[in-house]
């Protein structure tokens, strides 16, 4: 168990804190729930670099750190989807965790056909998480009925994510698209 899993393993693990974290009746719950996310999404960036950097990237490793990426924001989203009671903040939520899916699925079933380097992740993928991290942070941070200006940058930056999250899906789905006409991926 190296440290890159390690941190990987420690982000599941600050799942549950955040939960708990984020309905205290206190003040200070959402702001400190929006750092334990942020923490989460740093290890996210540290991990990689330290497998990459430090040669630890391991089978393991590859399989959990999306996992971990996938259940933290799934989480979140949800968190903030029922203290918002917002259709704009349910749709893009909808749309990221949806895209999620698919690509996992994509993903899973380009690896039996021996073609998982045709969905691998991409630099819009990147841009997209990175969105995607600051507008949960923000909106994490502040109670909905407060702060209507960060509310507002907090909903664009996630509409940003949710179309970039269509846009890196298209990429994936054309990418793959060959593979699922012939013959012999049915």
């Amino acid at each position: 168990m190296n440290l890159a899993n390690q941190l990987t393993l420690a982000r599941i693990a600050l799942i549950p804190l955040f939960v708990v974290i984020f309905y205290l009746p206190y003040h200070w719950s959402y702001p400190a729930a929006a750092i334990i996310f942020a923490v989460a999404a740093a290890t996210d960036w540290l991990d990689g670099y330290i497998a990459r950097r430090y040669q630890q990237a391991t089978e393991f490793g590859a399989f959990l750190d999306p996992v971990a990426d996938k259940l933290m924001v799934a989480v979140a989203l949800v968190l903030l989807v029922g203290a918002h009671d917002s259709a704009l903040l349910s749709i893009a939520s909808a749309v990221i965790i949806g895209r999620e899916i698919v690509i996992s699925a994509l993903r899973e079933w380009m690896a039996e056909l021996g073609k998982r380097s045709s969905v691998a992740v991409s630099y819009i993928g990147k841009i997209k998480t990175a969105a995607q991290m600051l507008a949960i942070v923000l909106l994490l941070a502040i109670e909905p009925s407060s702060h209507p200006v960060m509310l507002v940058v907090g909903y664009f930056l996630l509409y940003v994510a949710a179309g970039l999250t269509l846009w890196s899906m298209f990429i994936y789905l054309k990418a793959a698209w060959p593979m699922m006409k012939s013959k012999r991926a049915a």
